[in-house]
């Protein structure tokens, strides 16, 4: 895990959780803007991705995931500010199952682009999955075309020897069942203040899915976005200036009603 430092006096901490597939570094920019507004930022590679990961093949546990993400929320408290957790595609729906668990102490949590249910699956096998075997190599395909809009980044991607959307047949259907869970727990996550962001053209799940399980939650402050045009990493798009503005509108207001001065 790493941690970056505020510049200047910080008035909270911000736990990135990233996406299955990537890594932590994708979000320099984002890290970056979060520092000049005064956050500190804490993050790391979930178990697998990144450098530290030790195959090209994703076929961890999820129960690490979990793990990994509750030390990761450990280290953003150590500091004694109001923690946000923010939470991108799969990193959101980890910290969705979190939060149907048990409480956390954090001042809220940003959601974008949560996996509940995926449009885009794996090309070659979307039907076949039962009859490969579980150890079996699968090639998600999810392009830097599908995930951003924003062509200065291509180049870079396709040369991001740390990104692998590739697994086991296992670990998709893991996924698959994770999902499902999140979905389609009964009752409400833990109350706390809530921003979701949604990609109106996302190629990779279906925001409609996710749109209605954030209405059926029981919350006392939430916020729904939905970005006209954008596609899923909605961080990385060309608009991401304005996303961003967005998201710390919505921990400023949080601060202000917890008694900071901002």
């Amino acid at each position: 895990m790493w941690k970056w430092e505020a510049e200047g006096q910080p008035k909270a901490v911000v736990a990135i959780v990233h996406n299955v597939y990537e890594h932590h570094s994708r979000y320099a920019w984002l890290i970056q803007k979060l520092r000049n507004s005064g956050f500190h930022v804490v993050t790391g590679d979930l178990p697998g991705h990144g450098a530290e990961g030790t195959s090209e093949i994703h076929d961890e546990q999820f129960n690490t995931y979990i793990k990994y993400v509750d030390k990761l929320i450990a280290v953003g408290l150590d500091d004694n500010l109001p923690l946000f957790i923010l939470g991108h595609g799969v990193g959101a729906t980890i910290v969705m199952r979190l939060l149907q668990r048990k409480k956390i102490e954090c001042a809220g949590a940003i959601f974008s682009s949560p996996w509940l249910t995926l449009r885009h699956v794996p090309p070659k096998y979307s039907n076949m999955l039962s009859k490969f075997s579980s150890s079996m190599k699968l090639d998600h395909e999810v392009s830097i075309e599908l995930l951003t809009r924003n062509t200065d980044l291509y180049e870079e991607a396709r040369q991001d020897d740390y990104y692998r959307p590739v697994s086991t047949v296992t670990w998709y259907r893991d996924l698959q069942s994770f999902m499902k869970l999140v979905a389609q727990h009964e009752g409400s996550i833990f109350d706390i203040p809530v921003l979701m962001h949604s990609a109106e053209d996302d190629k990779i799940t279906e925001l409609s899915v996710a749109k209605r399980w954030f209405i059926r939650q029981d919350l006392s402050e939430f916020q729904y976005k939905q970005w006209k045009r954008l596609y899923h990493d909605i961080y990385q798009e060309p608009e991401r200036e304005e996303v961003y503005k967005y998201t710390e509108s919505f921990m400023d207001n949080v601060l202000r009603s917890l008694g900071y001065v901002v």
